[in-house]
């Protein structure tokens, strides 16, 4: 259990003490998407949904939860972000939407978590704003795609 660093010398959870780390810049990038009906992606095209601006709503409930995340997620330390964007694009080959975060900031940590909080509440404020006229909705694949700063570097994800 030693490699594990969430947890102390009995095995119980702990915050992972990062006061000892170098502060570095930090971004990470996380992607994920919601798949839908033709007819419903059309509606949103179309400015035709019950509940009103639909990405829009959703892209700002994605940077809102980022910034949360440390409330959300058990042992996540809370970060002074410095950027946070989220991207939701209509796709018609899924049919569906395209969503991506990135977030970025300079610490002792990084911010794939903030990324993917971003990421999957991005996906279900679209869920939740059309849920009304789809229910055949799917999200999926969830995940980081790249990562900078810190010990271990740059990271990305095979395409």
């Amino acid at each position: 259990m030693s490699e594990l660093t969430h947890l102390d010398d009995q095995g119980r959870a702990h915050m992972v003490d990062i006061s000892g780390k170098e502060a570095t810049a930090r971004v990470a990038t996380a992607r994920g998407r919601l798949t839908c009906a033709s007819a419903t992606l059309d509606a949103v095209r179309k400015g035709k949904t019950p509940k009103g601006a639909v990405i829009s709503t959703a892209e700002i409930a994605g940077i809102m939860a980022a910034k949360r995340t440390a409330d959300l997620i058990p042992l996540c330390h809370p970060l002074a972000l410095s950027k946070v964007s989220v991207t939701i694009a209509p796709d018609d080959d899924l049919p569906g939407f395209a969503v991506e975060a990135e977030v970025r900031t300079t610490g002792p940590t990084g911010v794939e978590m903030e990324a993917l909080t971003a990421v999957s509440t991005a996906c279900l404020t679209l869920f939740d704003m059309l849920k009304a006229i789809d229910r055949t909705m799917e999200i999926s694949g969830i995940r980081v795609v790249t990562k900078t700063g810190g010990k271990s570097g740059a990271w990305g994800a095979e395409a």
